[in-house]
């Protein structure tokens, strides 16, 4: 039994793997594996929608555009299919209309016996209000509450990203509480809202959730 348990911890469950799709008002949503080859489309959207993003994400070192080149992709994507690989997150790129949209990540995956992660996202400006990250959010936490073996997913949001917030809440998450000065974003650390859910509230699944609520649709 203890052998079972431990090759069960060293493989990689519920990567890679493609999820949806899932029709909503901007269109058919699906999440699949991260590639090498998506440094172009990669870029392109986050250089354009610089405004959109950056006071939303973690401060880093170096300009914007160096830091979302072209060749700032493949170090991303070697380090997160890595991780991947080790079990320790799911990287997704959110498709729609099997167009590059944004991307979506289960992270800091721990096991054991607390099995929970956080979720973390971003979509390009032309899709933002269209459902397309609520359906994302939906499919990946079903995913990791599924084949990915996990139990409770976080998730953490500025008081002032009302958007975000909605996503969430319309996605099935419950606020649970404010920590203080918690993330160095735009160049100050800021408070953040923590949302969460786990295996038990979703009952039938966040998509399932989505589609008697007539948010989305089955393709």
């Amino acid at each position: 039994m203890q052998a079972a348990t431990y090759d069960l911890e060293a493989r990689h469950p519920g990567w890679p793997t493609r999820l949806g799709p899932i029709r909503v008002p901007a269109g058919a949503v699906a999440l699949r594996p991260i590639r090498l080859r998506d440094a172009g489309d990669w870029s392109r959207i986050r250089l354009r929608d610089q405004n959109h993003l950056e006071r939303w994400e973690p401060t880093a070192p170096g300009p914007w555009r160096d830091r979302n080149s072209y060749w700032s992709w493949p170090p991303q994507w070697f380090a997160l299919r890595g991780l991947a690989r080790r079990g320790q997150c799911l990287p997704f790129v959110i498709t729609v209309d099997e167009q590059y949209a944004g991307q979506i990540t289960i992270g800091n995956v721990i096991r054991a016996s607390l099995r929970s992660a956080w979720v973390g996202y971003w979509v390009s400006s032309t899709v933002v209000a269209g459902g397309v990250a609520t359906a994302a959010v939906a499919l990946v936490v079903d995913h990791a509450f599924g084949p990915g073996g996990l139990h409770r997913i976080e998730a953490t949001v500025r008081p002032e990203n009302e958007p975000s917030i909605r996503v969430l809440t319309k996605a099935g998450f419950r606020q649970e509480g404010l920590f203080q000065r918690y993330l160095d974003v735009a160049g100050d650390w800021r408070d953040h809202l923590c949302f969460a859910t786990t295996a038990e509230e979703t009952g039938p699944g966040l998509v399932a959730r989505l589609i008697a609520a007539g948010r989305a649709e089955y393709v």
